[in-house]
């Protein structure tokens, strides 16, 4: 049985701040990653209940015979930020997947460099994400969603960079936590 929820969990790596470190950094960080996990909370919390809505809505307009002609974009749409969004919330509170068994095994040094190498990995693969989805930012300029004409589709597909660096901030501030706090 794992921790609590809400409890942080410790990665067992034996990397701290040097003995008479000053720790205002650290619990500035602190309070950062605390708002940030409560505005992904938020976010994923406003974007499940919005599609809960629309789904239930379109389902009672499909049944009296007026289909919305919006519904399966805009429901597309929203789970795709969701998706991106709760990733990121995941992140924030250690419940992506990982290999926790895969390093519990070695040493503090190698357990340390290991975290390092994930992060780096994780983080350059997200930074590639977004800057792809930059690039198809900039392609899409100019378009508009086929059943909302009024909506740009790079509004639409705006979560793909921003999604990709809130994760990249998620991990950041997660292994800041790890390199700075565990005992």
């Amino acid at each position: 049985m794992g921790p609590a929820p809400g409890a942080a969990r410790s990665t067992g790596l034996a990397v701290g701040p040097a003995p008479g470190a000053a720790q205002s950094t650290g619990r500035r960080g602190e309070i950062f990653s605390r708002y940030l996990e409560r505005f992904l909370e938020y976010v994923v919390l406003l974007l499940m209940a919005g599609l809960a809505i629309l789904v239930v809505v379109a389902v009672g307009f499909r049944k009296a015979g007026a289909a919305l002609v919006w519904y399966d974009e805009l429901a597309s749409i929203m789970l795709a930020w969701l998706t991106y969004y709760g990733a990121c919330l995941a992140a924030m509170k250690h419940a992506h997947i990982g290999f926790p068994k895969f390093t519990a095994g070695a040493s503090p040094k190698l357990r340390a460099s290991l975290v390092v190498v994930r992060e780096v990995l994780v983080v350059g693969f997200f930074l590639s994400v977004a800057w792809a989805g930059w690039q198809v930012q900039q392609i899409l300029w100019g378009t508009y969603l086929v059943s909302m004409p009024s909506i740009p589709t790079a509004v639409a597909h705006s979560v793909i960079p921003l999604g990709a660096l809130l994760f990249v901030v998620s991990e950041l501030s997660v292994l800041a936590e790890k390199l700075g706090n565990d005992p």
